[in-house]
């Protein structure tokens, strides 16, 4: 079997509602989905959620290979982008190469890839995620008694820029969630998207720990500040979550040097190779992986397959226009079919006919940071976008000199 040719496409994820995070929101609820499609000399096609940047220079290192060598093809990919690096987005096309190269693994030898990479038990447990920063308060309830009625009894909501805002929220959660649960407690979790700085991230969490318990923190400070990181996680009684955002496995050396992480993400777009290499690192330090990302679908069958896995992050109920998984979401957890490969089919003419091309560049949103990011010194009392928050005085903890930057101290 050879590689003979890849195609590109975007399709689109229609959230119906807005979605965003403490760095901006999309207030139509449309967000892009690009897609690559790896062919090969026997008529297998296979899928991959990603980037295209720089696709026909990575494809070099593909074209004309056996599709099954896939550990050793992820390498060449990474080697074909060695003088300018593969961080970022070009880490993203690497991935989606890498993941359509499992599925073609697998569709070979007729098993769904949960089953060849030696996986036992297709549930992956699943926690809710809905990017819910721009919802009021009747919509963060509907969206997330939707994801109640599907079994799931973890939540992990968007937040960040107000403490008591953020506590109202994740409060009201944690009653649609408990009430679901017939009183069992639910695990709640606060993703900020790296909006702090150091002491703003112990000030904030540590005052909505007086009354709530909070599983884990996510991306408190800047993706690369391990020393950030174990500053934090020595703050709080939270764990730390991050590595989302992390595009190679040696930028997770500094991290758990520092004892800087407690759980380990990975995002579906950066493949299934980053996946299992990154739990095995996370394993040999004793430490749980989760996965992250809209479609997460590469990332799930590796999940299977993997010792320290803890939880996957489930974000829309609905996949993008145009694909089919076969792929259920029930007691709170994602089932893995028995198709061969991933399970995902494309209806290429119903995403070119619908789509156009998928969503067009915007100059705002979750994706760009905001120019005050890190350097608030009270609560915005804003969503992203403008909307206030439907709330009266705002009550923070007392902030002394030391909590200050030099500039701001007299």
């Amino acid at each position: 079997m050879r590689i003979t040719g890849f195609r590109t496409l975007t399709t689109v994820q229609e959230w119906g509602r807005p979605v965003g995070d403490a760095n901006g929101v999309f207030t139509d609820g449309v967000t892009s989905v690009p897609i690559i499609l790896v062919d090969t000399d026997e008529g297998i096609t296979g899928v991959g959620l990603g980037s295209h940047i720089e696709a026909d220079a990575i494809f070099a290192a593909l074209e004309g290979e056996d599709p099954r060598g896939v550990t050793a093809l992820y390498d060449r990919m990474l080697r074909q982008t060695f003088k300018t690096g593969h961080a970022g987005a070009v880490f993203g096309t690497i991935g989606a190469f890498d993941t359509a190269l499992w599925d073609i693994k697998a569709q070979a030898a007729g098993e769904p890839l949960w089953r060849l990479l030696g996986g036992r038990d297709r549930r992956v447990p699943a926690y809710a995620s809905g990017l819910d920063i721009g919802l009021t308060d009747d919509e963060l309830v509907a969206a997330y008694e939707l994801y109640a009625a599907v079994g799931l009894r973890a939540a992990k909501l968007k937040g960040g820029l107000d403490i008591e805002q953020d506590r109202h929220r994740l409060t009201l959660v944690r009653e649609v969630l408990t009430e679901a649960g017939r009183g069992l407690r639910p695990s709640l979790m606060l993703d900020v998207n790296e909006s702090w700085t150091r002491k703003q991230a112990v000030r904030h969490i540590c005052e909505l720990e007086r009354t709530l318990d909070l599983a884990w923190v996510e991306e408190p400070v800047r993706r690369w500040d391990a020393e950030g990181h174990a500053v934090v996680g020595r703050g709080i009684r939270a764990s730390v979550a991050t590595g989302e955002n992390l595009t190679g496995l040696e930028q997770f050396r500094p991290l758990l040097a520092a004892g800087a992480v407690d759980i380990v993400q990975t995002s579906a777009v950066w493949g299934i190779s980053h996946f299992l290499r990154t739990s095995m690192v996370a394993h040999a330090h004793d430490l749980p992986v989760s996965p992250i990302g809209n479609t997460p679908v590469g990332l799930l069958h590796a999940a299977t397959c993997v010792p320290n896995h803890i939880v996957s992050e489930l974000q829309d109920l609905r996949p993008p226009h145009g694909i089919v998984l076969d792929l259920g979401i029930e007691d709170g957890a994602f089932t893995l079919g028995d198709s061969p490969g991933l399970g995902i089919q494309v209806d290429e003419d119903a995403i070119a006919s619908s789509v156009g091309g998928g969503r067009p560049s915007t100059p705002s949103g979750p994706h760009v940071r905001p120019e005050a990011a890190g350097r608030r010194l009270a609560a915005t009392g804003r969503r992203p976008g403008g909307a206030r928050y439907p709330l009266g005085p705002l009550q923070h903890p007392p902030i002394s000199d030391n909590d200050l930057p030099h500039s701001a101290q007299l």
